[in-house]
């Protein structure tokens, strides 16, 4: 495993997300067998963890904190704040300092710990961001020593840019992979010249990227690549990156012959490491064999020059006016 910079500390350049493991949108993953992802990915070398209070409602934090008391390595956990529906009478009262600082103690909580390592904003209203005050929340919060970094999930590069004029803020996290290259135009060189970290979500498209698909693969009821496969529940561009699975599919595969062999999940992620503004990538898994496919990713040789720009072109022409959702 390699390591990038991020502030103070150096973390995993392949961090593990969370949300199979709160077992409510990728189908169920029992606490015994999420421990033991969790324990290979930190046996792999891995100390980054991303979460949320809303996978399975502080599920996924329970786990992850019973986890932390079993290991005397260091792990630097990323939560985030935000979407949870008990604030009343909607998403506003989630952002009053009162609302934002109950979410941050219910995650400690659920952690076990004293200080968060990271708080990010949950992917918000744009308004809500554009404001400030949520900003102005979140450095309360640090100076009353609950959180140590803060920064924000967004859903559009327009987000990321209006959160990067924000003093302070530690991270951004964003959705960028094959199927979502122009970010990096967009975005990268504004993060690097801030000294804000990137952290990329959906890194496989929801698994498209794995290459393991074929246009009659079903998923269950309460996996969100079922309910949401067209934006039904939340942003489609969470789900497959906001592709029409059957059309992911037919991408996937000329995205495969391009790559140098069969494993397309790790080169999927060897992509993104090959840009050096990202500070880390955070592929979920549901599996202890997905924790060390991702992983070997941080070993693998950098992709050539002639397949990126072959995957580039690819983008330009076939993906980019395919994409769904807010972007």
């Amino acid at each position: 495993m390699k390591y990038r910079a991020f502030k103070d500390v150096s973390v995993a350049e392949v961090g593990l997300g969370t949300w199979q493991l709160g077992s409510a949108d990728w189908g169920n993953v029992d606490e015994a067998e999420a421990i033991k992802i969790l324990q290979s990915y930190v046996g792999a070398g891995g100390n980054f963890i991303d979460t949320a209070d809303v996978y399975g409602m502080g599920v996924s934090e329970t786990v992850i904190g019973k986890f932390l008391k079993s290991t005397d390595k260091e792990i630097f956990v990323a939560t985030k704040l935000g979407r949870r529906g008990d604030g009343g009478n909607g998403w506003p009262q989630n952002f009053t300092y009162d609302a934002m600082k109950r979410q941050v103690e219910d995650s400690l909580q659920h952690l076990g710990v004293s200080q968060l390592f990271l708080e990010q904003l949950h992917c918000i209203p744009t308004d809500e961001m554009r404001s400030g005050k949520v900003f102005d929340n979140l450095r309360k919060l640090q100076q009353e020593g609950l959180i140590r970094y803060f920064g924000a999930s967004v859903e559009t590069s327009e987000e990321a840019l209006m959160c990067l004029e924000q003093d302070g803020l530690a991270s951004l996290q964003i959705i960028f992979n094959l199927f979502r290259q122009h970010v990096a135009d967009e975005v990268f060189a504004k993060a690097k010249e801030e000294g804000v970290a990137l952290i990329v979500r959906v890194p496989l498209a929801s698994g498209l990227l794995s290459g393991k698909f074929k246009e009659d693969t079903t998923f269950d009821a309460n996996d969100h690549r079922n309910f949401n496969a067209n934006g039904d529940a939340f942003n489609a561009g969470e789900t497959f990156s906001g592709i029409e699975f059957k059309e992911g599919v037919r991408l996937a595969a000329q995205i495969k012959a391009i790559l140098p062999d069969e494993r397309m999940a790790q080169w999927a992620i060897r992509w993104i490491l090959d840009h050096p503004e990202v500070t880390t990538v955070i592929p979920g898994a549901s599996k202890i064999s997905q924790v060390h496919g991702n992983v070997d990713a941080s070993d693998m040789q950098p992709l050539s020059l002639e397949i990126h720009q072959q995957l580039r072109k690819l983008y330009d022409e076939q993906i980019h006016n395919k994409i769904r959702g807010h972007f």
